[in-house]
């Protein structure tokens, strides 16, 4: 008896440290939260005046043959799509990973029935591990980016994605990542990236527009502009990839922190019956060896 309370009484301390970790790192989550939440809201006005410069110049007639505004044709429609995957580096953020993985391979089995090839460029260490363990073909990976992703490491990764489409390599790019909505909001998303939809839509909205003179030639501004373009979306991709890891990790720490609390509260009932059992049967060993030592009559 008094070794199964020395177990418990173990697990007990055992389980106390565990949620002293999941606590602080609960803690550590939620405040990077508000920090990565401002930073995809800082982001937002710059993608959107650079989508609205970009549909200024196509609706003026620029590079109306540009590969990334669609002017790039096959003779068989698209014959090989690359996926641009955001993941995290760690883990410990519940289903964050899962559910962005999920999402990319219900894409590429649409892709592979409709007889298209594919290419993954993975961000991340955990997409990395799992696409790599189950041998798809990456044609690049990228680590260290998803917990603070800076403006430099979205242009290596978009430039990646352009090399591809511009050479040929692939004729349609698709980017997968977690759209941070709100904090208790996140949704797997995967979207379009290349050729270029957005500024398309733009002009072809009803939306009155202002007529601009441009200098130098719109042509020679769009060529500049489309690869910053790519840059800022793939950043703000990775801005809200990074909100949304922070947001579920925050999660699954309290959840983990609130499961130690109750497996605290059941192993002190479980030592508490366990001590009580252990007195009562001192009490009885201690009755009954009296009971021996009376003398009889």
């Amino acid at each position: 008896m008094a070794g199964k309370l020395r177990v418990i009484r173990r697990r007990v301390r055992s389980v106390q440290s565990t949620k002293k970790i999941t606590r602080a790192m609960e803690l550590i989550a939620a405040s990077r939260i508000v920090r990565a939440q401002q930073r995809v809201e800082a982001a937002r006005p710059y993608a959107e005046q650079i989508t609205s410069v970009i549909a200024n110049l196509a609706s003026a007639g620029a590079a109306s043959g540009h590969a990334l505004l669609g002017g790039r044709e096959t003779e068989s429609g698209v014959r090989r799509v690359g996926y641009l995957i955001l993941t995290s580096d760690r883990g410990l953020a519940g289903g964050y990973n899962a559910n962005v993985i999920k999402a990319v391979e219900a894409a590429l089995r649409e892709d592979l029935s409709a007889g298209r090839d594919y290419v993954l460029i993975t961000v991340g260490r955990k997409g990395q591990a799992y696409f790599r363990y189950r041998q798809y073909t990456i044609s690049a990976s990228y680590q260290g980016m998803s917990d603070l992703p800076t403006y430099e490491d979205a242009r290596q990764v978009a430039s990646e994605a352009m090399r591809l489409f511009e050479g040929g390599e692939v004729d349609l790019v698709k980017m997968a990542y977690t759209q941070f909505l709100s904090a208790g909001t996140q949704r797997p998303t995967v979207r379009q990236l290349m050729p270029i939809e957005t500024p398309e839509a733009a002009v072809e909205s009803d939306a009155p527009r202002a007529d601009y003179e441009f200098e130098p030639e719109p042509d020679a501004i769009l060529e500049r502009l489309l690869p910053r373009y790519v840059g800022a979306r793939v950043f703000a991709a990775m801005l809200d990839a990074s909100a949304s890891e922070h947001a579920a990790r925050q999660r699954a720490m309290k959840a983990a922190t609130d499961n130690a609390d109750e497996l605290i509260k059941t192993l002190t009932r479980v030592a508490d019956q366990a001590r009580q059992d252990e007195i009562t049967t001192e009490i009885m060993e201690i009755v009954g060896g009296a009971e021996a030592l009376r003398p009889a009559g």
